[in-house]
């Protein structure tokens, strides 16, 4: 699919759900396609004002869809899992038009999104709880789980759609609409999504603003964390955002669930497999350009082997296809999400050779 061929699909898919032509073209924060860095759209942001109403009409659906049954809820997932599988081509571009992501690589995010759709699925007709006896005869205890009320998720650029996915399709199966602040760098997806989840509740009879999408930045992040109409945060990202959102959504009771960033080691010992090592470093660690909390970051390598393992490796890496995913299916590494990831990776290159370290190979665009 060449880059042509992709923004025709991207374009086409939001087209074709609706999504308004005038909040894709005059917003107020542009939208950088990172295979090229030029902007592909404008988006309008969402104020703390903005936000107050969306929880608010979060918390009206709420006492309605909680109320609706479980195996009713799920048909919702269901059908939301449907129009995923109708869209898949087209919603894998938008990611790698947005994110920069390779055609693989979209295509399975999206892929996750129906899986863990159909998982909730199955889930929406297991909703229930312990029978515990009782010491009254002729009595049991009978333990009934409540949906806890509003949701709202953060999600970075890395995973844009599969992340939300995750917590979406569970928290809709147990009775929860959901607010979904999208990376600012990728919001173009999430608007995708929340038109296709509106189709689907329109096919199965529910006007309910179940997902309600708000774009904005680390302001914004802030202002979800701190709302008390929102019981549960989940969110996405750095180590440094959730030691900061952690603590600020504990701070009114509130539950979090935090997916942050690794600093993941492999250790390889004389008795490894050098080949078979040599192929699960390099895939654990370009993997998604790097930009991954999985992205294996540090190989601690036995003295015996050390050299060998790293000779391969560094034929491994020079036998990478990197470039632009839009217009070679053939290429294994896109781009970097945008210039400040760049500067990231150029800083931690230059720590590591002021402690001592060596390049011995890439460390360029």
């Amino acid at each position: 699919m060449t880059g042509s061929d992709l923004r025709s699909a991207a374009t086409h898919l939001m087209t074709d759900l609706g999504v308004r032509v005038d909040r894709w073209t005059d917003g107020s924060w542009p939208v950088r396609t990172p295979v090229t860095g030029e902007v592909v759209a404008d988006v309008a942001t969402s104020s703390a004002a903005d936000l107050d109403e969306v929880v608010a009409r979060a918390g009206d659906a709420f006492r309605t869809w909680a109320e609706t049954p479980a195996p009713r809820r799920g048909e919702l997932v269901r059908v939301f899992g449907q129009h995923l599988r109708n869209a898949k081509e087209e919603l894998a571009a938008l990611v790698t038009l947005e994110a920069g992501k390779i055609r693989s690589e979209s295509l399975g995010e999206v892929q996750e999104m129906i899986d863990m759709c159909d998982l909730a699925v199955g889930l929406s007709r297991q909703v229930g709880g312990l029978t515990l006896p009782s010491e009254r005869p002729g009595h049991v205890l009978r333990e009934t789980w409540h949906p806890l009320g509003p949701i709202g998720v953060i999600s970075a650029f890395n995973f844009p759609v599969a992340v939300w996915a995750w917590n979406a399709a569970l928290a809709l199966v147990c009775g929860d609409p959901v607010v979904w602040k999208p990376s600012e760098k990728t919001p173009l997806t999430a608007l995708a999504c929340q038109a296709l989840l509106a189709r689907a509740a329109a096919e199965v009879d529910v006007d309910l603003p179940l997902l309600q999408v708000v774009i904005g930045d680390r302001e914004l992040g802030i202002a979800i964390a701190e709302h008390t109409g929102l019981p549960l945060v989940s969110a996405t990202g750095s180590s440094r955002m959730g030691a900061d959102l952690g603590p600020r959504v504990a701070a009114r009771f509130g539950r979090s669930l935090l997916e942050l960033g690794g600093n993941n080691a492999a250790t390889v010992m004389p008795s490894a497999d050098l080949e078979l090592t040599r192929r699960a470093v390099l895939f654990a660690a370009v993997g998604t350009a790097g930009q991954r909390c999985t992205t294996l970051r540090r190989l601690i390598a036995h003295e015996d082997v050390a050299d060998e393992l790293v000779t391969g490796l560094v034929k491994a890496y020079q036998s990478l296809s990197i470039g632009n995913p839009w217009d070679d299916e053939d290429v294994l590494v896109g781009p970097l999400i945008d210039e400040r990831g760049f500067d990231g990776m150029q800083a931690a290159l230059e720590r590591a050779v002021a402690d001592g370290g060596n390049v011995v190979t890439g460390g360029g665009r």
